[in-house]
């Protein structure tokens, strides 16, 4: 891990980094979240049945819509030209609830980390707005970066990296 936080000069101010001079690379980062919910929630979405439509569809979309938006999101985050955006949902009737992982990939001058923790943020949070009506005490969690290949830094991985 580095020494310093790369946003901010030395009198501390933000700033958003220079990446002119880096290599553009493969970039490719994986982000996972969950959405608990109570077992006749995650049933109604499954089955289709929810009042506001597919759930599960309109989830994967709006993950995409966000990782494109990153940049107008999060201060200081870079612009950039995603190659591909892929967005799994997949039910878990342990938890109860749905399972969500985020694939961004580019070819750039910087990661996409930020994109891929958008992508599964906002589709966490639409499956709680379509489903909030049955049950508003559903439960977001574990959104975490699992994965991240390219750039300088090279390969990263949430299992080498526990302490």
């Amino acid at each position: 891990m580095g020494d310093t936080l790369t946003h901010l000069d030395d009198s501390g101010a933000a700033n958003m980094v220079d990446v002119g001079d880096k290599a553009t690379t493969i970039r490719e980062a994986v982000a996972i979240g969950c959405v608990s919910m109570m077992a006749e929630t995650l049933e109604m979405i499954i089955s289709g049945n929810a009042k506001k439509g597919d759930v599960i569809g309109t989830a994967r979309i709006a993950g995409i819509m966000a990782a494109k938006r990153t940049h107008e999101l999060i201060p200081l985050c870079h612009p950039i030209a995603l190659s591909s955006v892929k967005i799994e949902i997949e039910p878990d009737p342990s938890l109860p609830g749905l399972r969500v992982e985020a694939v961004a990939k580019v070819g750039g001058q910087t990661g996409v980390e930020m994109e891929a923790l958008t992508a599964v943020s906002v589709a966490c949070l639409t499956i709680y707005d379509m489903a909030k009506a049955v049950d508003r005490g559903m439960q977001l969690g574990e959104i975490q970066l699992v994965k991240k290949t390219g750039g300088k830094s090279g390969s990263w991985s949430a299992d080498k990296n526990k302490a």
